[in-house]
């Protein structure tokens, strides 16, 4: 049995700025973009399978149930604003342990964010 703490792993919407892309990259951080066209469904389901947290302008993502999506950070920053886009998920990052990410909706605003677990099934 390992005891090794778990590596945070995240799957990016395509609507998600390509600079948080650069930046977790620069981090180490385990990160893919999902696939440009992708339906919802199976974008749930590779999160969900790989255990990647799911990052995404989309709040379609956030009426998934915990047996649908590994978890989901909402990002609800302005678009246009890509220095808070990056300072807040960086602040997320170094305050939540990666195995706190599981089974979570995270609401991630400029000036903090919000954690609740998903709903046990898809209200979809």
């Amino acid at each position: 049995m390992s005891l090794s703490t778990p590596k945070l792993k995240l799957l990016l919407d395509e609507n998600v700025r390509k600079e948080l892309l650069t930046f977790l990259k620069s981090q180490n951080i385990d990160v893919k973009l999902a696939p440009k066209g992708s339906p919802d469904k199976i974008l749930a389901l590779l999160s969900f399978k790989e255990n990647r947290v799911f990052v995404t302008n989309d709040s379609d993502f956030c009426e998934y149930g915990k047996l649908q999506i590994f978890s989901v950070i909402w990002l609800r920053i302005p678009q246009y604003d890509v220095n808070a886009l990056l300072s807040s998920f960086a602040k997320l990052l170094s305050s939540v342990p990666a195995k706190s990410f599981c089974g979570q909706l995270v609401i991630l605003k400029s000036q903090g964010w919000k954690i609740s677990p998903l709903s046990k099934f898809a209200k979809l």
